[in-house]
């Protein structure tokens, strides 16, 4: 039995916040073990594969009640980050992953910060049984899972659990995720800290705010989804005015653009709200498999909509 460590480096854990937090990871976990339980008999002379788990933006496998990155509250617009919370130490997704039974073949976490990286390393003694098979990627999330999604899938299986500080995702590399038609996706995408905020109410948008917003949802089209104009009649005549899209059809639009790539997409993803009942990430799952789909279909959307019991 694997015994709670604290990270080293000062015992430094990587910070998130609030209840959503939690629930994230609660849906996470629940679904590795249903794929994991799923997939123990699928393999065979005929049709062998090996299953693995990717985790970008990975952190230090642990967390506390609060994500402790001061330079993404400040650049992406983050303050619902910063509620004050209990700074107890929790398990994260890296390490979800690597408790789940029955186990992955193969896990691969994907971190940029080289001091995260080494808390990472450190689970590698923490779970001594799996360690051969845990691979740390030091590097830029694009950049790293569009070279993992460039190699031979056909004889492998994973699930990849996106969890951006905000923005950081680029549609290209949904795209390469969903060329591999191996992989299942669950996402956080920035519904209301990120998109939302970016979207000004008159519509006049800065141009890097906008390159930003291409990069995330892959082309244009968004601002004809997002902005309409409504002509009303006033004491002086009638008068054009902007009306800017809820964070329900910026959701909506979200997915439907992950169903333009994915064979199967859970057609009501779940929204991650803060204390104040905020809309902060939309929690989305794409299944990559084809044949693989009908059931993780039904596995995600019983805890996407049911909740986790």
């Amino acid at each position: 039995m694997t015994q709670r460590r604290p990270p080293r480096g000062g015992g430094k854990a990587h910070r998130f916040g609030g209840g959503w937090t939690t629930a994230k990871l609660d849906v996470l976990a629940k679904y590795l073990a249903s794929y994991t339980t799923a997939l123990k008999d699928k393999p065979s002379k005929e049709h062998p594969f090996r299953k693995g788990y990717i985790d970008a933006f990975a952190g230090t496998g642990y967390r506390d009640a609060r994500r402790d990155d001061e330079s993404s509250q400040a650049s992406l617009l983050l303050p619902d980050l910063a509620e004050k919370e209990p700074q107890d130490l929790l398990d994260g997704s890296a390490r979800l992953a690597l408790k789940t039974e029955p186990r992955f073949d193969r896990y691969v976490f994907i971190e940029r910060s080289a001091e995260r990286c080494a808390e990472l390393e450190a689970l590698k003694t923490e779970f001594p049984d799996l360690a051969k098979d845990i691979q740390i990627r030091q590097g830029d999330a694009n950049t790293e899972i569009q070279d993992l999604c460039k190699k031979d899938w056909h004889s492998h299986r994973a699930v990849l659990f996106l969890d951006p500080y905000g923005m950081q995702v680029e549609w290209k590399t949904i795209e390469a995720i969903a060329e591999t038609k191996s992989i299942d996706l669950w996402l956080l995408f920035p519904l209301g800290i990120g998109v939302n905020r970016l979207l000004t109410r008159s519509g006049d948008i800065p141009a890097s705010w906008r390159r930003r917003l291409n990069l995330l949802l892959g082309n244009e089209s968004w601002y004809d989804e997002f902005y309409r104009v409504e002509r009303t009649r006033t004491l002086f005549g009638e008068a054009d005015h902007v009306v800017k899209a809820t964070t329900e059809t910026i959701g909506r639009y979200f997915n439907e653009r992950l169903k333009s790539v994915f064979p199967a997409v859970a057609d009501e993803p779940r929204v991650l709200r803060n204390s104040a009942n905020c809309p902060l990430y939309l929690l989305c799952f794409a299944v990559g498999n084809e044949k693989g789909a009908p059931i993780a279909l039904r596995i995600a959307n019983h805890l996407l909509t049911k909740g986790v019991q």
